[in-house]
């Protein structure tokens, strides 16, 4: 049957002996007294409450769904609103937010490590808080300071939800054609009139009111994304204490029936004259809606690395059991009809490119929390804004190439389990449908691999990616004398090499075609993503190297699967390479009408 038990031996690896986030959070002021055993006590208590509380729930809420009962009414699946409010109760949804507004102020690496655990317990549970914690992020830096303080210590402490309110019928990527209307009132305030669709946790009944985050346009508004503005509309309209007021005019008209997370209210919001509020400068709300989805497409990243965590531990925990066929070198249980199938060469190349994928990507979203916690906190500047360019970077390889890899990981894990994989009662299968909006949502992975290539890395001459590069390489310094670790760093740096030279030849082609750039975003991103895994691979073995004569399975442990990402993973580069370089005449030279 189904299980999950947090994996907390390799996070604490991460986070103390890769990251060593004690020395770097003692840099940060705010977080200069945090030490490594309350960030262990904290996530030990977290990961009880996933495992204990969120985990039973996650085939109910796969089974039940959300239900509609019309006159936008919606209403969670048994057991959400309980355990949202044992959630709020302690203190959960504030911890990594400002103690100003009730918050408990810990890291936002933290923050992350949890929201790993949580999303491995129950995703579409989990996208209930995240959403407020997104809306918690936009109103914190764009807000005024009285809405601050009449929206964020509710968001803080959960009794009100947030939500994203962005696409469209006819306008999802491309936002500057939306339509949704917002008239000036004689009050400050604005009447907010048109549809919405998509908005996850739109509509439910775990939180007392649920502040929506409207893009709209201003009568006299430029047209395209230069005439966008963002709006407050609560479900309740607040009084100046924080208590709610009349309800305002909108609803949701219907909940989505979906392929996967299902627990989650995916709605079509109507506004009707709705009343809200500006939050920042008119026709400036897509700078300030970027604060809050770039929060949502690291979320997602963190999605994808709890979702492929889960389906690793029980695949893996299906193929140390069952029996079927002998080993190809002869029998491994003699006393026993078959072998357990791990001994099979093919399952495990399954289990450990689950592996592989998982404790990458969980040192890569964990050191982007830790760059985000120097971005805001580092009291030098420079530093500030070395880590800012970074975690503007590689948000999209975060978004992109971990929701590539978790929905490959999840679809592993049920082919590992055979006929059994497709059959519900063991879990496998919801988590492949739930990895896979992962893809598509926040925007598609190839608007992520468009935004990576054609914004982040062309857009200032290389200038972040080669920062970035230099960043590895000093983080690395310290294990080049160690000839142990040429198997990996030769590689590595091969690949570093590999990308430089694509990228140039990328934008010089670019600028004859930009057709160029889209050919080769998809491909490139997902270089991008092998050259970040390889450098976490290589510091991974640098560790365990050091350590490996400890007497500690786990160092070993890690080497091996370093040797296997090289040997069986990091191959695929030469193949997005050749991609890259074929160029866009092979895709765009055949006539619409001949397809």
């Amino acid at each position: 049957m189904p299980q999950y038990t947090p994996p907390l031996r390799d996070m604490q690896f991460v986070l103390h002996e890769m990251l060593n986030v004690e020395g770097a959070l003692k840099k940060l002021p705010p977080h200069a007294d945090i030490d490594a055993a309350t960030i262990d006590s904290v996530l030990e208590e977290g990961g009880k409450f996933c495992a204990e509380v969120l985990y039973p729930l996650n085939r109910v809420g796969d089974r039940e769904g959300c239900t509609y009962h019309g006159d936008g009414v919606v209403t969670t699946p048994t057991g959400f609103k309980e355990a949202y409010q044992q959630f709020v109760e302690a203190g959960w949804g504030g911890l990594g937010m400002d103690p100003d507004y009730g918050g408990q102020g810990l890291p936002h690496v933290v923050h992350s490590a949890f929201m790993e655990m949580m999303n491995s317990a129950n995703q579409a549970w989990t996208m209930y808080p995240g959403l407020s914690h997104g809306a918690y992020n936009a109103l914190h830096a764009f807000g005024t300071d009285e809405q601050k303080n009449l929206y964020l210590p509710k968001l803080v402490s959960g009794e009100w939800t947030g939500t994203m309110c962005l696409t469209e019928p006819h306008a999802g990527t491309d936002l500057g054609i939306l339509k949704t209307k917002a008239e000036p009132n004689a009050d400050g305030s604005y009447s907010i009139t048109g549809t919405k669709i998509f908005i996850s946790a739109g509509e439910h009944d775990m939180a007392q009111n649920i502040v929506h985050l409207v893009l709209a346009r201003l009568p006299d508004a430029p047209g395209g994304t230069k005439g966008i503005s963002l709006f407050i509309v609560p479900k309740f309209i607040p009084e100046a204490d924080g208590s709610l007021g009349e309800r305002n005019t909108f609803k949701c008209g219907a909940i989505e029936h979906k392929m996967g997370i299902h627990g989650n209210a995916t709605c079509v919001m109507n506004f009707d004259g709705a009343t809200g509020w500006m939050v920042g400068a008119p026709n400036k709300g897509l700078m300030a809606m970027f604060v809050m989805m770039n929060s949502a497409r690291l979320g997602v990243g963190m999605q994808s690395l709890g979702l492929a965590e889960v389906a690793y531990q029980n695949s893996l925990a299906y193929a140390k059991e069952r029996l079927q066929s002998r080993s190809l070198t002869g029998p491994k249980l003699k006393d026993k009809p078959a072998d357990p199938i791990i001994v099979h060469p093919d399952v495990r190349r399954m289990l450990l490119t689950q592996k592989a994928y998982v404790e990458a990507a969980r040192a890569f979203t964990y050191w982007a929390g830790l760059a985000i916690d120097v971005e805001h906190k580092h009291p030098d500047e420079k530093v500030r804004k070395d880590n800012a360019d970074l975690v503007a970077l590689l948000t999209p390889v975060v978004k992109g190439f971990i929701t590539d890899n978790g929905y490959e990981s999840t679809t592993l894990a049920m082919q590992v389990l055979g006929g059994h994989g497709y059959i519900s009662e063991w879990g496998l299968e919801q988590h492949v449908r739930d990895a896979r909006i992962n893809m598509i949502y926040e925007g598609t992975n190839t608007i992520q691999a468009l935004d990576l290539l054609g914004r982040k890395v062309l857009g200032d001459m290389g200038a972040r990616l080669m920062k970035f590069g230099k960043a590895m390489q000093a983080a690395l310094a310290p294990f080049g004398e160690m000839s142990e670790m040429q198997e990996f760093l030769a590689p590595f740096n091969a690949l570093q090499s590999e990308v430089q030279k694509l990228t140039m030849e990328i934008g010089q082609r670019a600028m004859k075609n930009p057709d160029e750039v889209g050919a080769a975003a998809v491909p490139y991103l997902r270089l991008i993503g092998h050259l970040v895994f390889s450098f976490a691979w290589c510091y991974a073995a640098g560790v365990a190297l050091r350590k490996q004569d400890s007497g500690d399975a786990f160092y070993k442990t890690k080497l091996v699967t370093a040797r296997f990402y090289f040997a069986k993973l990091y191959p695929e580069t030469a193949a997005l390479i050749a991609q890259a370089r074929a160029g866009s005449q092979s895709l765009m030279e055949l006539e619409a009408a001949s397809f």
